[in-house]
């Protein structure tokens, strides 16, 4: 029963962490990371987060440089962050506040090939504490005065704390999936 129980927490998790899984956005929808993709407005209508991934579609002859605001500004492809080359680069979204990306040609960046997105902190799921177990919630059994003790039927105080303590992790487990999946929707 312990084992099913189990299966079906892992298979409920599971189905709950992919359906809050992170974003990908390809940067410039169809024209991708172009100078004919209107990258000034593209970012308008998206909430980014941190864990979400930008997915870079390029030529092999140009590339993406993650920049300071001050190199976005100005366009200075030697200031880097990061350069991405290769023609598909992806960049995971690790911390929020503002991020910048240019072409590594500053002719193309000139041009307004050039991104300014802000990340969001990613969802914070708090899940509530445990309840302490009560005092003298498990007691020794005492000692017997008769001779012929039956072991058998003494209550084992380990036996009992650990199907309780399985309860209360399954528990837990459960009210932190209802947490997870009422903050991801």
């Amino acid at each position: 029963m312990e084992k099913l129980v189990c299966g079906i927490c892992v298979f409920i998790g599971v189905f709950l962490i992919s359906s809050c899984a992170a974003t990908i956005y390809t940067v410039g929808d169809t024209a991708g990371w172009d100078i004919s993709a209107d990258l000034d407005t593209w970012p308008i209508d998206k909430n980014f987060t941190v864990g979400d991934v930008l997915m870079f579609q390029y030529s092999q002859s140009n590339s993406v440089s993650e920049v300071t605001k001050q190199s976005y500004d100005g366009c200075n492809t030697t200031v880097t962050l990061k350069t991405y080359t290769g023609g598909n680069s992806n960049v995971t979204l690790t911390k929020p506040g503002d991020m910048y990306f240019i072409c590594g040609n500053k002719l193309l960046c000139l041009g307004g090939m050039k991104l300014q997105i802000y990340v969001q902190e990613g969802q914070v799921v708090a899940y509530a504490p445990a309840p302490a177990p009560s005092a003298g919630r498990f007691e020794l059994p005492k000692p017997s005065t008769k001779k012929n003790n039956n072991p058998a039927r003494t209550t084992n105080p380990a036996s009992s704390a650990s199907g309780l303590e399985y309860n209360a992790i399954l528990m837990m487990i459960i009210s932190a999936m209802a947490t997870f999946f009422i903050t991801c929707n």
